[in-house]
């Protein structure tokens, strides 16, 4: 097969897309598969955001423009299909936790925002995260996989309307004469058929196909207008206050968005590059600096804009299981997210019945992690079951990981096995011990 020439060409070289047995095509279809995973935060943060005071247009601008600009820094610096918005659960603890729980004007939270972003940003730099990162057992990081799976796929179950809240079991079935799951149960067979026949472009396939049926069946209202001029953030840009950011309060507020922002971005890097084939034998990901320093500049800038903590999207592992391996993926998004700043009217009308499917199947794939784990040996087993178990038990990445790495060590420890431990671990475990117990968790 000749090379591609021009600047084609070009793309092709400098995001390494034949080099990692990809192409142009596969690329661009994976970046459209992963925006339409995720494009429910261009409607869904500035829901969220507006209950702490922010205006709404100014966070829905904000929210697409920090998209593409942490996403767009993960395409050229770092070279990985990742794609970054704000992080659900970052977002509700800014407005319920910070905002409203301890009485913070939402100019002062922004800010602390901001220097969680910066100390972020000089610890990718000096390398610290990915010590740790490396420092972390295989076991955990294959527990952390699955884990993964399993959170995407309990939001996939709850966006289809397949798992509802129940007031004595906390959760049950669903409705399933409801229309609407039907259809969602459709779109994951559909996809499932696709992909046993290896049909390329199956989870794209599964969204489009039950969003069309959506919008025809009146299920889900079909877009009023395609097209919309924005305006650039007002009130929000730049919005800081620092005048009570040094007190204790803050501090802790600064200390635990930076916590949950480096475990949520950890696990998700850990998880989707296991996936992609990115992790090398060790456990670790070659550039993992690049992905931190480009996420940190993610969240530094939302702050900017008016925006929450930016974070690495675990959605991306839809746009990975389509295929894509390099940054021209995490490129794709990011044009998409500024396209998205006018046609979101079009873009915000895909339903979450149409890529709740795709959340499931991508959580069936990624459960491959269970099988690397030695579950004969209690001090690896019970830490990596409790990491995977956790996540969606608490729909949280970060405590998932947290609970992992606090029982890995206990147990090795008084198991006779420190020595197997590596001494990060230990600071890492005494560290997230002093956090969960003295920081109030709801």
């Amino acid at each position: 097969m000749e090379a591609t020439t021009g600047y084609l060409g070009q793309l092709e070289r400098f995001f390494r897309v034949r080099e990692r047995g990809s192409t142009l095509a596969t690329e661009i279809r994976a970046g459209v598969t992963t925006f339409l995973t995720m494009a429910y935060i261009l409607f869904v943060n500035p829901q969220i955001l507006s209950a702490a005071g922010m205006p709404a247009s100014d966070v829905a601008i904000a929210t697409a423009l920090a998209s593409a600009v942490a996403t767009l820094a993960m395409a050229l610096y770092a070279n990985f299909p990742f794609a970054l918005a704000p992080g659900m659960g970052l977002n509700a603890y800014f407005t319920f936790g910070v905002v409203k729980g301890m009485g913070v004007d939402w100019p002062v939270a922004l800010t602390a925002v901001f220097i969680e972003g910066l100390l972020f940003l000089a610890l990718a730099f000096g390398g610290i995260r990915t010590a740790i990162i490396n420092a972390i057992p295989l076991s955990l990081k294959a527990a952390t996989t699955t884990g993964i799976g399993l959170f995407l796929a309990i939001i996939g179950f709850q966006n289809a309307g397949l798992v509802v809240d129940h007031p004595a079991t906390l959760v049950g079935l669903g409705n399933l004469r409801d229309p609407a799951v039907l259809l969602s149960l459709a779109g994951l067979i559909l996809i499932g058929v696709l992909l046993s026949r290896q049909v390329r472009g199956a989870v794209l396939a599964g969204i489009l196909v039950v969003t069309v049926v959506a919008w025809v069946t009146g299920l889900a209202p079909a877009p009023e207008r395609i097209f919309g001029l924005p305006s650039f953030p007002q009130e929000t840009l730049l919005a800081f206050d620092f005048s009570n950011i040094l007190s204790g309060a803050l501090l802790t507020v600064i200390l635990a968005f930076l916590f949950v922002d480096f475990f949520d971005t950890a696990g998700t890097l850990i998880g989707v590059g296991r996936l992609a084939g990115f992790v090398n034998a060790r456990g670790e990901l070659p550039g993992a600096d690049r992905a931190f320093a480009a996420d940190a500049a993610g969240t530094t800038v939302g702050a900017m804009l008016g925006t929450s903590t930016v974070t690495t999207y675990i959605e991306s592992a839809a746009g990975v299981e389509e295929g894509g391996r390099t940054g021209l993926t995490a490129l794709t998004v990011a044009l998409l997210f500024l396209l998205s700043l006018f046609f979101t009217p079009l873009f915000i009308a895909v339903p979450a019945i149409a890529t709740a499917p795709a959340l499931i199947v991508v959580g069936v794939l990624m459960m491959q992690g269970a099988r690397d784990l030695d579950w004969s040996r209690m001090d690896e087993a019970l830490p990596a079951f409790l990491t995977i178990v956790i996540m969606p038990f608490t729909f949280s990445i970060a405590n998932g990981i947290a609970a992992g790495i606090v029982t890995f060590v206990a147990l090795k420890l008084l198991s006779g096995k420190g020595r197997e431990v590596h001494p990060i671990m230990y600071v890492l475990a005494v560290l997230l011990a002093l956090y969960y117990g003295f920081i109030p968790h709801g």
